[in-house]
């Protein structure tokens, strides 16, 4: 089993949060796809060089992905952890990036910003996986 009881909570809710968003974004409409390419290229400009569709079905599937590897058992949970790690910096790169997002401190969330930063709690858990204890 690739994590240990007390881990199953945090891949349990992180994992299904995460693949029903992937899903939700299978099919995005052109627009909605443009729209996310464009907060995401804030945190890392290379995205904007995709074309929206492809940016769109690259991010669901990742999504995918990592909510996947998040609900697999037989993923270990450093690998687990390290993808929602990768994935939730993304977010709080392009949260910190994105001057609206933020009050004028630059770290507390504006009203516009609150539905990303609240993504804190990814990180958290990523960090929980993979710095949590091997299974003896």
């Amino acid at each position: 089993m690739g994590f240990t009881a007390s881990q199953v909570p945090l891949r349990l809710a992180t994992g299904a949060f995460i693949l029903n968003s992937g899903i939700g974004k299978l099919h995005l409409d052109p627009g909605s796809a443009a729209y996310l390419q464009g907060m995401a290229a804030k945190a890392i400009p290379q995205v904007s060089q995709l074309e929206p569709e492809k940016f769109g079905k690259y991010l669901s599937y990742s999504e995918i992905g990592i909510g996947a590897a998040l609900l697999s058992p037989f993923v270990p949970a450093r690998l687990a952890g390290l993808a929602l790690g990768a994935f939730a910096g993304g977010t709080m790169l392009m949260y910190f990036r994105t001057p609206e997002m933020t009050e004028s401190d630059g770290i507390r969330p504006s009203q516009e910003g609150t539905p990303v930063a609240k993504d804190i709690w990814m990180v958290g858990i990523a960090l929980a996986l993979i710095l949590g204890r091997k299974k003896k």
